[in-house]
């Protein structure tokens, strides 16, 4: 405790620990804030209470991570018109009435439902988004006859999955994906199609005095264009992604890193394709944790490395340099001459092939084809 020289010792004073706000003493100050903000008692208590949880949320993910370990940027202040989505924890039963819905509050809203609530499922909690071309209601409903799965728990695989029903893809730019197979699905470009008429509203934006009614009808009307290309890249996702998995039980496909590839001058047609969003919704229909008796729920989607597969050889894996404006594979060394995509996706497919939960799959169905065979009664001649 005492400096280089020896002569004086080093004291280092601790401050007192700050009081900082958590989730249960803002939760505490609500009723002081309805005073003080009277425009407050307009405001359900518990969707004020639902705010502070998200905050406390959007602090731990900043923090600590999510339960991969990736965290999220600093949470920022919300004006109140940036705000657009708020939440009731909890809702009374009997809050459809037909075509009408009872919020706390606000009272009854007519809605368009886009699916009548199943029988035995209670609602729980009800959410309200702005978006550009209205508001949407999202309701989270129960089934008390589905089990509840632990949170550490990973998703089982199902026992009846065919291990050589196996595909791999590739996304690219030329065709949004190859198969091994040699099958190829067109690249929809919706924002390329439609920068034209974006172009024209845009310019009405700027032409328009800021602060006008005016110029936010110009504001809206753009919203409007956009949400609607990302409503067709959405669902044609989907569609293709339903196609995938209604054919094969196992999916693979490369590991992409797309925030380095948006820094590159191929960046307006990455973001176009919108390969990250497809994976995700790929994977996410393959498992379908939340509802494991849905269809396709308990299939894989693998990723593998992306590393030179484009330029290795799929039939001897001989490494065949190539720069990216070719776009056929010629393998010198045995011969094998195909599309570059389609090599692509093969070399995915036989990554895939050697992980191991495909191996341990085989195994099952090997030992299960065996006992079968072993225990088949023998006939009498």
């Amino acid at each position: 405790n005492r400096c280089s020289i020896n002569a004086c010792p080093l004291v280092c004073h601790i401050p007192e620990l700050r009081n900082n706000p958590d989730y249960y003493s803002q939760k505490k100050t609500l009723p002081d804030l309805k005073k003080t903000h009277p425009w407050y008692k307009e405001i359900h208590s518990q969707v004020l209470q639902d705010v502070v949880k998200r905050v406390k949320l959007a602090f731990d993910r900043f923090i600590k991570g999510d339960s991969n370990g990736k965290r999220s940027g600093r949470p920022r202040f919300k004006k109140k018109h940036r705000y657009r989505t708020f939440t009731y924890p909890q809702i009374k039963e009997g809050c459809l009435e037909g075509n009408l819905i009872n919020l706390p509050k606000i009272g009854k809203v007519k809605i368009i439902l886009h699916r009548p609530i199943p029988d035995g499922f209670k609602i729980k909690t009800a959410s309200i988004t702005k978006k550009c071309d209205g508001y949407y209601l999202v309701l989270s409903l129960e089934d008390k006859t589905v089990p509840v799965r632990a949170a550490s728990a990973s998703p089982k695989v199902k026992p009846d999955i065919n291990p050589e029903s196996i595909i791999g893809i590739d996304v690219g730019l030329k065709e949004f994906l190859t198969t091994s197979e040699g099958e190829t699905v067109s690249i929809p470009q919706y924002y390329r199609r439609s920068q034209k008429r974006l172009r024209v509203i845009q310019k009405r934006v700027s032409r328009r005095k800021k602060g006008g009614k005016n110029r936010l009808k110009a504001i809206k009307q753009l919203g409007r264009q956009h949400k609607k290309v990302s409503d067709k890249r959405k669902d044609f996702h989907f569609k293709t992604a339903k196609y995938l998995l209604s054919k094969y039980d196992v999916i693979a496909h490369e590991k992409l890193n797309v925030k380095g590839l948006v820094l590159s001058r191929l960046a307006k047609s990455v973001l176009d394709a919108g390969w990250s969003s497809f994976l995700t919704i790929l994977a996410s229909k393959a498992v379908r944790v939340a509802w494991p008796t849905a269809l396709n729920a308990g299939l894989l989607a693998i990723p593998v490395s992306a590393r030179n597969t484009s330029q290795n050889c799929s039939s001897c894996s001989k490494k065949v340099p190539k720069k990216l404006h070719v776009r056929w594979h010629d393998c010198p060394h045995c011969g094998c001459s195909l599309d570059r995509d389609h090599n692509a996706a093969i070399n995915i497919k036989n990554r895939a092939e050697g992980q191991s939960v495909l191996k341990a799959q085989r195994l099952l169905s090997d030992s299960r084809t065996g006992w079968e065979a072993y225990t088949e009664p023998v006939r009498s001649v």
